[in-house]
Parts: C-alpha cells; structure tokens; sequence
C-alpha cells in the first residue's frame, strides 16, 4: 500500500511538472515592438498622443527665439554643436550639450515637461532629431530650431549653402511606385514588459547611437537606391508634382506611419531611407522608427540638397539668415 501512495503521488507529481511546462510553453511571448507603438500612439504615452501623426515636427524660428530672450519669456537653450564651434559663438544663455547626453542634462537639471526647451544644432536636423526624443518622452513645450544656427548668424551659415544641390534633378522620377505589402514589425529584445519599460531601454538605445546612425547622404543613396527602401515624406499632391527619388514610395506626413495605416508596410530587413524637403522632418520620423526597431536613416538635406532650383517652398534662401547677436567663449 505504501508502495502504491507512493507510485500515485510521484505521478500526480509528474503530472502537474508536465502541465506547469506546457503552460509556459503554449503561453505566447511577448511582442514589444507592438506594444510599444500601441503605447506610443496612445493617450498613455508620455506625449499624452501619438506625437508622430499629430505634432511632429516641432520647430520654431529663430526670430521667434530671438523675440523670446528680448521680451525675458522663460526659455532654455540646448546647443548640441562642438564644445569648439560653441565656443566660437552660440546665442547667450545657451548651454553646451552633447546631443546624445540632452536627455539626461534635462533630467538633471529638473526642468518641467511643459517648460520651453530649444534645441539647436548647426542645420536643424540633428536638433530634429534629439527633439523627437524629447517629445515622445514627454516634454510638450521642446522644440528644434529652423535652419540650426545657419538662421542665426552669417558666421555659423555654412552649412546649408554649402549643401544645397540640383544634383539629381534629371534624375528624379514621375510613375507612382506602390508600398510594400503590410509584414510584421520589427522584433525587440529588451526584455521588458510594458509599453514605458520597453521604451525607455529604445531611447536609451538609440541615444547611445548617435544621429550617426540615423543620418545618410544623397551619394551614398543615389550610389545603388535598390539597397534601400525609400520613403518619400511628402503629400500626394507634391510627390506628383515634383517627382520623387527612383523606387521612392509616397507616404503622407501625420498620417501614413501610424499602426493602422502603413507602419506595417515598412520592412524590417532592409534600410528605410526618408526623406522631406529639408531633412529636418526626416531627421524626427528617423529617430521614432529607430525606437521602434527599424533600420531607418533621415536623408541629409532633403530635397534641397536634390532639386534646389525645382522646389517653389520649402526651401533655404540666404534670406533665412537673421544676423543676430552672439557671444563666444564657453
């Protein structure tokens, strides 16, 4: 008898082992990229909505900065350029960061999710790209500013008349081409579990990348365009109008790069390329497909630097350039 309640109990044992296995087994892991862009589009984001297909993005002026330190209105200045090209010159008051630290000095410092944060880098598109980050993570009142210190001042205003370009005009083509068919989304490995958790270790991610790995040339591009797969960031009406980069795919600005749209037509197993007209939209879309997992990498430049003469807005002009005071020495 004792044998037998022996024999019975081993096997109950084994039993519940064999069920325990089996319901870890059949029970699903979790997908992250999918929860993460259903938090990201939600109304528990930090951002309080789906940032991308509302406001981004966010850019202010220089004379709206400049009309903001005359009148003494509450601003914070983020100059994410060298500590060199800083020193050299920046508009005072504003402090030197790099721009894959922005996020921390932001914490450090206290500042409030609605306090105004300006970001500025040499042509706004690095700036671009830092200030996604902020406003997916909650800081509403962040914003990047036009044309970078280019707008500023003559002496930073290099680089954007040095960059724009009719280069590939002739080469710039007018069949609509369609998207890919709707896949899956990229698989993320953070080992978290909820919509904030898992964002947080993508910020941290793509921080610790760098703009470097999220920024592309138009020879580099224009050298083999079948490598990648080309976003065309514009509206219906302008990518008819002007043409598009060959094999270039048209998806429309707060609309298209939503989850239930045509985020899903975006491969995971190739480079996205995007591109707008300046590079500076491009430069936000890269950073938030870059947190969600996809190879992606703002064009530099945009269309300025492809078809400058075509373009009737949109466009840098010398004009931008303001010729506002500025201090130098760190």
């Amino acid at each position: 008898m004792k044998t037998l309640k022996l024999l019975l109990y081993s096997l109950l044992i084994s039993s519940l082992v064999f069920t325990a296995c089996n319901k870890d087994d059949d029970e699903p892991a979790i997908n992250e990229s999918q929860v993460l862009v259903e938090y990201l589009e939600s109304s528990s984001s930090p951002y309080g909505k789906d940032y991308v297909n509302t406001d981004m993005p966010s850019i202010i002026l220089a004379e709206a900065v400049h009309t903001d330190i005359i009148t003494g209105a509450e601003i914070y200045l983020i100059d994410i350029r060298s500590d060199v090209d800083f020193a050299a010159g920046h508009i005072e008051g504003a402090v030197n960061v790099a721009s894959g630290s922005v996020l921390d000095h932001i914490q450090s410092e206290g500042l409030a999710m609605d306090d105004k944060i300006v970001i500025i880098c040499y042509s706004g598109q690095t700036a671009g790209w830092v200030n996604a980050i902020l406003r997916l993570y909650g800081y509403t009142n962040a914003f990047s500013m036009k044309w970078g210190m280019c707008s500023w001042n003559s002496e930073f205003a290099g680089s954007w008349p040095g960059n724009i370009s009719n280069m590939y005009a002739t080469q710039f083509e007018n069949d609509a081409v369609a998207k890919a068919a709707k896949g899956n989304m990229p698989t993320l490995s953070t080992g978290q579990t909820t919509g904030q958790a898992i964002f947080e270790a993508r910020v941290s991610a793509v921080l610790a990348e760098g703009f470097n790995a999220a920024k592309i040339s138009k020879t580099d591009v224009f050298a083999n365009t079948n490598n990648y797969y080309i976003v065309n960031y514009w509206a219906q009406t302008d990518y008819d109008h002007y043409g598009h980069v060959p094999g270039a795919m048209q998806y429309t600005p707060k609309q298209s790069i939503a989850y239930n749209v045509d985020l899903t037509t975006l491969p995971t197993d190739k480079t996205i390329v995007v591109y707008c007209w300046t590079g500076q939209t491009s430069a936000n879309m890269a950073a938030y497909l870059r947190i969600l997992g996809y190879d992606a990498k703002s064009l530099l430049f945009g269309a300025n630097g492809m078809i400058y003469d075509d373009l009737e807005s949109h466009k840098w002009s010398d004009s931008e350039i303001k010729e506002y005071d500025y201090v130098t020495g760190k």
